[in-house]
């Protein structure tokens, strides 16, 4: 009955409520077992509690049950989720015998929080230990694919689901469609996009971001009109790739009327990224002044990125009133951002202003402070 109690308050709104369950059947006398633990477990993923993962653990291991496969593979999955690739892998490490689950758990784990080549590693380990990818699995390597843009090994996995006849659904082909776009390859995208028989908000979602960030900012739009007679709704991340498309094309009016019918059409409450596209917009197309009554009047408070945005747009258009005001803000969230005083000092050095770059200059040596260097990362034969 608790296991039972257990199993569905796992998968409700409220899964906190299956940890109560389970401290109060351990107050109970009632004793645990294989089939408690993976729903427990489950719960945790479900509230992302890396401390109730430890809990959990914790009894698994003092009820001997740290080798059953369904176990740890919540184990895996719920430190995973939770944000500990660490207890994860030791976890994964520690069991002699694995299934097909728990490869996918961890391999899952590491496309999901940035571990890209660690989850293309894992994939092919276990291929070489003679496990056949099923669709999460083969969703997860082409997701690690997407991050760090292993075009090659994206369309290899494209063969194999053809040779092995792997349907292509909703979730496989949203993921061939992000990881074709992410890596420029337009045009493959779009093919596996126009031949997916069924499609979701998510679907289109990655095909009009591709579209924006490549460069082809009409296309993109043109799809997003699409969505009316495709009779999909929009929502929040769909107006960050139209407001992209918007910025990359220029789009002035268009990005205006978008992110207004965000609420007004769509009842969506614009977030700090769409507010972000927008100062980006505003000061691509030399709107300064609204751009900054823009950030000044949202009820989010503004970070680094769209102050950022907008003291780039100063620099560009010299305008260093609002440029001092902004690097004001910047410094007040990020005092160790000196990338932002040297930007001032190179527009004081555009206009002329000789005494403001000379003193500039000087509180950054006394300080001695520096501009951090950028860096690069080159791939050399994968």
């Amino acid at each position: 009955m608790y296991n039972t109690m257990i199993r569905a308050q796992a998968s409700s709104q409220n899964p906190s409520y299956a940890l109560l369950l389970f401290v109060q059947m351990r107050r109970m006398g009632v004793c645990p077992g294989k089939h408690t633990f993976p729903f427990v477990l489950k719960a945790c993923s479900n509230m992302k509690s890396l401390i109730g993962c430890k809990l959990v653990h914790s009894y698994v291991m003092k009820f001997g049950l740290d080798l059953e496969l369904h176990v740890v593979n919540g184990l895996v999955r719920g430190y995973s989720v939770s944000g500990s690739l660490e207890g994860a892998r030791q976890v994964f490490d520690e069991i002699p015998e694995r299934n097909l689950s728990i490869w996918t758990s961890m391999i899952c784990g590491y496309a999901q929080n940035g571990g890209s080549d660690e989850a293309l590693l894992l994939f092919n380990q276990m291929v070489d230990h003679g496990f056949e990818p099923n669709g999460a699995t083969l969703a997860s390597v082409l997701s690690a694919c997407a991050q760090e843009g292993c075009l090659m090994i994206g369309e290899r996995v494209e063969k194999f689901m053809t040779d092995k006849g792997i349907e292509l659904g909703v979730i496989l082909g949203t993921s061939l469609v992000h990881m074709y776009a992410k890596n420029g390859a337009l045009s493959k995208a779009r093919e596996v996009f126009d031949s997916m028989q069924e499609k979701n908000v998510a679907t289109w979602n990655a095909m009009i971001h591709g579209l924006a960030v490549h460069g082809h900012a009409g296309a993109a739009l043109t799809l997003f009109r699409k969505l009316d007679t495709e009779k999909t709704m929009p929502n929040g991340i769909t107006f960050v790739a139209v407001l992209s498309a918007c910025c990359h094309g220029g789009f002035l009016e268009e990005g205006r009327k978008f992110f207004r019918s965000m609420k007004q059409e769509y009842n969506i409450e614009p977030k700090i990224e769409h507010y972000g596209c927008m100062v980006d917009l505003l000061g691509r197309g030399g709107k300064i002044v609204e751009a900054e009554r823009l950030i000044r009047d949202m009820k989010w408070k503004a970070d680094v990125m769209i102050w950022g945005a907008l003291l780039s747009a100063c620099k560009k258009c010299g305008n260093i009133e609002v440029a001092e005001r902004v690097v004001n803000e910047i410094l007040a969230l990020d005092p160790n951002n000196h990338g932002v005083r040297v930007v001032l000092s190179n527009m004081y050095a555009e206009a002329g202003r000789w005494e403001d770059v000379s003193s500039l200059r000087k509180v950054m040596k006394e300080g001695k402070l520096r501009k951090v260097p950028g860096w690069s990362s080159v791939d050399d034969g994968g």
